[in-house]
C-alpha cells in the first residue's frame, strides 16, 4: 500500500501556487472511523490532530494543524481524530465524480473571493 506523506512545514509560496485557500473545508469531531480513499487527496490541516493506521497493519501516520498531507488513492485505514479536525482538501485522480464536484467547489470559492 502507498504511504501517506506529510509536509510539516509547507511554504506559503507552495500553498499559494496550489490554491489551498480556495479548497473546500471539512470538519470532524473527536472520533474513530474506517476510511478508504477513492481519490488522491491533498489536505492542508487547519486545526486539530489525527492519527491514521493502515488496514494492512503498517505503521500509523500522525498529522496536525499546519501540515500538508497527501493521502494516496486506494489507502485504507482507521482515522483517530484526537483533537477536532478542520482541513482544506483537494481531490485528484481516482473517482471522477468526487474529483469533479471538488473542482466545482474550488471554482465557486474563487468566484466568491473575487466578488467580496
Amino acid at each position: 500500500m502507498k504511504e501517506i506523506t506529510v509536509d510539516s512545514n509547507p511554504s506559503e509560496a507552495l500553498l499559494k501556487k496550489m490554491g489551498a485557500a480556495y479548497w473546500p473545508t471539512w470538519e470532524k469531531e473527536v472520533s474513530v472511523f474506517p476510511w478508504e480513499f477513492v481519490t488522491t487527496e491533498t489536505a492542508l490541516i487547519l486545526e486539530g490532530e489525527c492519527e491514521i493506521t493502515p488496514a494492512d497493519g503498517g505503521p500509523s501516520t500522525t498529522f496536525k494543524a499546519g501540515d500538508l498531507v497527501v493521502f494516496p488513492v486506494g489507502y485504507k485505514g482507521s482515522w483517530e481524530v484526537k483533537k477536532p479536525l478542520k482541513k482544506h482538501f483537494k481531490h485528484n485522480g481516482g473517482n471522477f465524480v468526487k474529483c469533479a464536484f471538488n473542482r466545482v467547489k474550488i471554482v465557486m470559492n474563487r468566484i466568491k473571493s473575487i466578488t467580496k
